[in-house]
Protein backbone atom coordinates (compact mmCIF):
# COMPACT_ATOMS: atom_id res chain seq x y z
CA UNK A 1 0.00 0.00 0.00
CA UNK A 2 0.65 3.59 -0.86
CA UNK A 3 2.29 5.54 2.98
CA UNK A 4 -0.01 7.64 4.91
CA UNK A 5 -0.03 11.21 4.58
CA UNK A 6 1.96 13.34 6.91
CA UNK A 7 -0.23 15.58 9.16
CA UNK A 8 1.17 19.27 9.89
CA UNK A 9 -0.69 21.80 11.36
CA UNK A 10 -3.91 19.68 11.24
CA UNK A 11 -3.77 19.30 7.48
CA UNK A 12 -3.14 15.89 5.79
CA UNK A 13 -0.10 16.37 3.79
CA UNK A 14 -0.83 14.86 0.26
CA UNK A 15 2.06 12.17 -0.63
CA UNK A 16 4.29 13.81 -3.13
CA UNK A 17 5.62 11.37 -5.49
CA UNK A 18 8.96 11.56 -7.64
CA UNK A 19 8.39 10.67 -11.15
CA UNK A 20 11.10 9.38 -13.78
CA UNK A 21 10.10 9.30 -17.27
CA UNK A 22 12.08 7.02 -19.35
CA UNK A 23 12.64 7.55 -23.03
CA UNK A 24 15.25 6.06 -25.42
CA UNK A 25 17.85 5.78 -22.23
CA UNK A 26 16.72 8.91 -20.89
CA UNK A 27 14.93 10.85 -18.18
CA UNK A 28 13.01 13.60 -19.96
CA UNK A 29 9.30 14.88 -19.11
CA UNK A 30 6.81 15.50 -22.47
CA UNK A 31 4.76 18.93 -22.95
CA UNK A 32 1.13 17.07 -23.11
CA UNK A 33 2.33 13.62 -23.14
CA UNK A 34 3.40 14.04 -26.76
CA UNK A 35 6.92 12.08 -27.31
CA UNK A 36 7.98 14.43 -29.69
CA UNK A 37 7.84 17.49 -27.18
CA UNK A 38 10.44 16.11 -24.44
CA UNK A 39 12.48 17.95 -21.90
CA UNK A 40 15.29 16.01 -21.13
CA UNK A 41 16.62 16.51 -17.35
CA UNK A 42 18.82 13.19 -16.98
CA UNK A 43 21.24 11.47 -19.07
CA UNK A 44 20.56 8.51 -16.72
CA UNK A 45 17.55 7.19 -14.91
CA UNK A 46 19.13 5.48 -12.67
CA UNK A 47 20.69 8.87 -11.27
CA UNK A 48 17.38 11.15 -11.50
CA UNK A 49 15.96 8.34 -9.32
CA UNK A 50 18.93 8.52 -7.06
CA UNK A 51 18.53 11.90 -6.78
CA UNK A 52 14.87 12.57 -5.54
CA UNK A 53 15.80 9.13 -2.91
CA UNK A 54 18.54 11.53 -1.71
CA UNK A 55 16.28 14.06 -0.61
CA UNK A 56 13.79 11.73 0.75
CA UNK A 57 11.25 9.94 -1.18
CA UNK A 58 9.95 6.75 0.05
CA UNK A 59 8.48 5.74 -3.62
CA UNK A 60 9.67 6.56 -7.09
CA UNK A 61 7.06 6.11 -10.00
CA UNK A 62 8.87 5.16 -13.25
CA UNK A 63 7.29 5.37 -16.75
CA UNK A 64 8.54 3.37 -19.61
CA UNK A 65 7.39 5.94 -22.37
CA UNK A 66 8.90 3.73 -25.50
CA UNK A 67 7.14 0.78 -24.25
CA UNK A 68 3.71 2.89 -23.74
CA UNK A 69 4.48 4.21 -27.41
CA UNK A 70 5.27 1.06 -28.79
CA UNK A 71 8.72 2.47 -29.93
CA UNK A 72 10.20 0.16 -27.98
CA UNK A 73 10.97 -0.66 -24.18
CA UNK A 74 14.01 -0.10 -21.53
CA UNK A 75 13.44 -3.30 -19.13
CA UNK A 76 17.38 -2.90 -18.54
CA UNK A 77 17.64 0.52 -17.34
CA UNK A 78 14.42 -0.72 -15.31
CA UNK A 79 15.88 -3.61 -13.69
CA UNK A 80 19.28 -1.55 -12.43
CA UNK A 81 16.79 1.06 -10.42
CA UNK A 82 14.98 -1.29 -9.09
CA UNK A 83 18.61 -3.57 -8.20
CA UNK A 84 20.23 -0.20 -6.48
CA UNK A 85 17.78 2.51 -5.43
CA UNK A 86 16.86 0.80 -2.18
CA UNK A 87 13.25 2.05 -2.37
CA UNK A 88 10.31 0.82 -3.63
CA UNK A 89 9.51 1.69 -7.24
CA UNK A 90 6.31 0.92 -9.58
CA UNK A 91 6.39 1.01 -12.85
CA UNK A 92 3.78 1.94 -15.68
CA UNK A 93 4.21 2.21 -19.74
CA UNK A 94 2.84 -0.57 -22.01
CA UNK A 95 2.36 -3.45 -19.82
CA UNK A 96 -0.55 -5.09 -21.73
CA UNK A 97 -0.53 -8.88 -20.82
CA UNK A 98 -0.35 -10.94 -17.25
CA UNK A 99 3.21 -12.20 -18.88
CA UNK A 100 4.52 -8.44 -19.06
CA UNK A 101 3.42 -7.61 -15.66
CA UNK A 102 5.07 -10.60 -14.26
CA UNK A 103 8.39 -10.22 -16.00
CA UNK A 104 8.55 -6.74 -14.37
CA UNK A 105 7.29 -7.73 -10.64
CA UNK A 106 10.31 -10.45 -11.39
CA UNK A 107 12.74 -8.01 -11.88
CA UNK A 108 12.32 -6.59 -8.27
CA UNK A 109 9.38 -3.67 -8.96
CA UNK A 110 7.32 -3.71 -6.13
CA UNK A 111 4.22 -2.86 -8.22
CA UNK A 112 2.81 -2.52 -11.68
CA UNK A 113 0.54 0.25 -13.28
CA UNK A 114 -1.63 -0.93 -15.72
CA UNK A 115 -3.21 2.06 -17.79
CA UNK A 116 -4.43 0.72 -21.82
CA UNK A 117 -5.01 -2.79 -20.67
CA UNK A 118 -7.41 -1.16 -18.27
CA UNK A 119 -9.70 -0.24 -20.44
CA UNK A 120 -9.18 -2.77 -23.26
CA UNK A 121 -8.74 -6.25 -21.20
CA UNK A 122 -10.43 -5.81 -17.45
CA UNK A 123 -10.09 -9.38 -16.96
CA UNK A 124 -6.32 -8.45 -16.71
CA UNK A 125 -6.71 -6.65 -13.85
CA UNK A 126 -8.90 -9.21 -11.80
CA UNK A 127 -6.42 -11.76 -12.45
CA UNK A 128 -3.39 -9.79 -10.81
CA UNK A 129 -4.83 -9.06 -8.42
CA UNK A 130 -6.02 -12.52 -7.42
CA UNK A 131 -2.19 -13.72 -8.16
CA UNK A 132 -0.29 -10.82 -6.43
CA UNK A 133 -3.05 -8.75 -4.19
CA UNK A 134 -3.90 -5.32 -4.43
CA UNK A 135 -0.42 -4.14 -3.02
CA UNK A 136 1.19 -4.74 -6.31
CA UNK A 137 -1.22 -3.50 -9.19
CA UNK A 138 -2.11 -0.09 -9.67
CA UNK A 139 -4.54 0.89 -12.16
CA UNK A 140 -3.91 4.07 -14.24
CA UNK A 141 -6.81 6.09 -16.01
CA UNK A 142 -4.93 8.58 -18.19
CA UNK A 143 -7.87 11.65 -19.46
CA UNK A 144 -8.66 14.19 -21.44
CA UNK A 145 -11.70 15.64 -18.92
CA UNK A 146 -13.29 12.15 -18.18
CA UNK A 147 -12.57 10.05 -21.63
CA UNK A 148 -9.44 7.60 -21.08
CA UNK A 149 -6.94 8.15 -23.31
CA UNK A 150 -4.64 4.77 -24.29
CA UNK A 151 -1.67 4.19 -26.28
CA UNK A 152 0.75 6.30 -24.50
CA UNK A 153 -1.95 9.30 -24.56
CA UNK A 154 -2.13 8.90 -28.18
CA UNK A 155 -6.08 7.42 -28.59
CA UNK A 156 -9.07 8.54 -27.21
CA UNK A 157 -11.43 5.57 -26.16
CA UNK A 158 -14.96 6.66 -25.92
CA UNK A 159 -15.20 4.85 -22.65
CA UNK A 160 -15.43 7.53 -19.62
CA UNK A 161 -13.85 7.08 -16.12
CA UNK A 162 -17.23 6.42 -14.74
CA UNK A 163 -17.81 3.31 -16.55
CA UNK A 164 -14.75 1.26 -15.27
CA UNK A 165 -14.30 2.29 -11.73
CA UNK A 166 -17.21 0.39 -10.31
CA UNK A 167 -15.62 -2.87 -12.28
CA UNK A 168 -12.42 -1.85 -10.63
CA UNK A 169 -13.58 -1.71 -7.57
CA UNK A 170 -15.44 -4.99 -7.57
CA UNK A 171 -12.15 -6.53 -8.95
CA UNK A 172 -10.12 -5.53 -5.69
CA UNK A 173 -8.40 -2.50 -6.94
CA UNK A 174 -7.23 -0.57 -4.45
CA UNK A 175 -5.02 1.89 -5.85
CA UNK A 176 -6.24 4.17 -8.38
CA UNK A 177 -3.63 6.63 -10.29
CA UNK A 178 -5.94 9.56 -12.66
CA UNK A 179 -4.01 11.82 -14.99
CA UNK A 180 -5.06 14.97 -16.49
CA UNK A 181 -3.18 14.53 -19.77
CA UNK A 182 -4.18 18.29 -20.92
CA UNK A 183 -2.17 19.23 -18.15
CA UNK A 184 0.26 16.86 -17.44
CA UNK A 185 3.82 18.37 -18.09
CA UNK A 186 2.72 21.94 -18.42
CA UNK A 187 2.85 23.62 -14.96
CA UNK A 188 -0.70 25.07 -15.41
CA UNK A 189 -1.93 23.73 -11.93
CA UNK A 190 -4.89 20.91 -11.68
CA UNK A 191 -8.04 21.89 -12.55
CA UNK A 192 -10.35 21.58 -8.97
CA UNK A 193 -13.80 20.47 -10.33
CA UNK A 194 -12.02 17.74 -12.40
CA UNK A 195 -10.28 16.70 -9.26
CA UNK A 196 -13.46 16.88 -7.37
CA UNK A 197 -15.59 14.57 -9.82
CA UNK A 198 -12.75 12.08 -9.89
CA UNK A 199 -12.50 11.95 -6.07
CA UNK A 200 -16.05 11.32 -6.03
CA UNK A 201 -15.94 8.28 -8.03
CA UNK A 202 -13.26 6.80 -6.43
CA UNK A 203 -13.24 6.68 -2.89
CA UNK A 204 -10.28 3.98 -2.16
CA UNK A 205 -6.91 5.63 -2.57
CA UNK A 206 -6.52 7.84 -5.33
CA UNK A 207 -3.44 9.35 -6.47
CA UNK A 208 -3.58 12.21 -9.32
CA UNK A 209 -1.42 13.45 -11.82
CA UNK A 210 -1.00 16.36 -14.62
CA UNK A 211 -0.31 19.98 -13.83
CA UNK A 212 0.40 20.00 -10.35
CA UNK A 213 2.71 22.94 -10.18
CA UNK A 214 3.76 24.44 -6.50
CA UNK A 215 2.24 24.15 -2.79
CA UNK A 216 -1.45 25.54 -3.72
CA UNK A 217 -2.05 22.45 -5.93
CA UNK A 218 -0.80 20.64 -2.86
CA UNK A 219 -3.54 22.55 -0.76
CA UNK A 220 -6.06 21.64 -3.16
CA UNK A 221 -5.38 17.83 -2.84
CA UNK A 222 -5.46 18.06 0.75
CA UNK A 223 -8.67 19.96 0.59
CA UNK A 224 -10.52 17.58 -1.81
CA UNK A 225 -9.21 14.42 0.45
CA UNK A 226 -6.92 12.79 -2.46
CA UNK A 227 -4.04 10.85 -1.17
CA UNK A 228 -1.23 11.88 -3.13
CA UNK A 229 -0.04 13.55 -6.91
CA UNK A 230 2.84 12.00 -9.06
CA UNK A 231 4.72 15.08 -10.01
CA UNK A 232 7.43 15.86 -12.67
CA UNK A 233 8.19 18.73 -14.53
CA UNK A 234 7.16 20.67 -11.31
CA UNK A 235 9.93 19.14 -9.02
CA UNK A 236 12.47 19.01 -11.73
CA UNK A 237 12.49 23.00 -12.46
CA UNK A 238 11.47 24.09 -8.89
CA UNK A 239 8.28 25.35 -9.01
CA UNK A 240 7.33 23.00 -6.26
CA UNK A 241 10.32 22.46 -3.99
CA UNK A 242 11.24 18.99 -3.22
CA UNK A 243 10.92 17.56 -0.21
CA UNK A 244 7.22 19.89 0.09
CA UNK A 245 6.17 21.41 3.23
CA UNK A 246 3.09 23.75 3.92
CA UNK A 247 4.13 26.75 5.57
Amino acid sequence: MYPAPLILYGMSLPLIIPCVDIQSGRAVRLFEGDPDRETVYFDSPLDAARHWVALGAGLVHLVDLDAATGRGENRAVIAQITGELGVPVEVGGGIRSREAAEELLRLGVDRVVIGTAAVKDPQLVADLIGAHGPERVVVSLDARGLEVATHGWAQGSGVMVADLTPGLADAGLETLIFTDVTRDGTLRGLDRDLMRQVRGLWTNTLIVGGGVANTDDVRLLAEEGIHGAIVGRAIYEGTLPYPVTLD
